[in-house]
């Protein structure tokens, strides 16, 4: 796995990428085969474009301040991660106050993440359905899933790898993000509620 600064690095250099990328509804990438070639070749043309338009000496202050959004975003969820994955890997019992504020982070962060990458799910995309709460023997279940979930975003290849184009894994991409965000809430009001009957 890279680093969390090389990949971020990578988002800030697929940014625009994604932007056009991602502008193409999902049924277009689904559907008809020659509408599809169409359709690839139309973000090709448009990433060319917007690639040309970016500025050189990256001193636009909109972009600056988004891409600074962007990498505190992806830091603060991998630092988060990092911090669950060790109480997870703890015997000792599970922080739920702790829990509860990291998770609500993580959800804040990655609700973000979704309007500025352009990741938000598309009509109709439902992720697997999730249980209503963790109760206590299976909270730690729902960390490593959380985990699980934020790994295999920040590792996705069209996230790691700037300007790569793939219909498949932006898709994956997308469900991971909107999966964190689902996830994260569901934790967060579980260890609220467990935190209130551990008293």
């Amino acid at each position: 796995m890279k680093k969390p600064a090389e990949t971020v690095a990578g988002v800030m250099s697929g940014i625009f990428v994604f932007w056009v990328a991602l502008a193409a509804p999902a049924s277009a990438q689904r559907g008809d085969p020659a509408k599809a070639r169409l359709d690839d070749q139309s973000r090709r043309e448009a990433q060319l474009r917007v690639n040309e338009s970016q500025p050189k000496n990256g001193t636009d202050p909109q972009l600056k301040a988004l891409m600074a959004q962007i990498e505190e975003d992806f830091n603060q969820i991998l630092t988060l991660h990092n911090r669950i994955a060790r109480a997870t890997a703890a015997d000792e019992r599970i922080d739920y106050q702790f829990v509860s504020e990291a998770a609500g982070e993580i959800r804040k962060r990655a609700g973000r993440l979704q309007n500025s990458l352009a990741l938000k799910p598309a009509d109709g995309d439902q992720n697997q359905p999730r249980p209503a709460h963790f109760d206590d023997a299976h909270f730690k279940d729902g960390l490593i899933l959380l985990c699980k979930q934020i790994k295999s975003f920040v590792t996705n290849p069209v996230i790691e790898t700037p300007g790569k184009v793939d219909p498949d894994q932006t898709a994956r991409a997308r469900s991971d993000l909107e999966g964190i965000v689902e996830l994260s809430g569901l934790i967060k009001k579980s260890a609220e509620r467990l935190n209130k009957t551990s008293r």
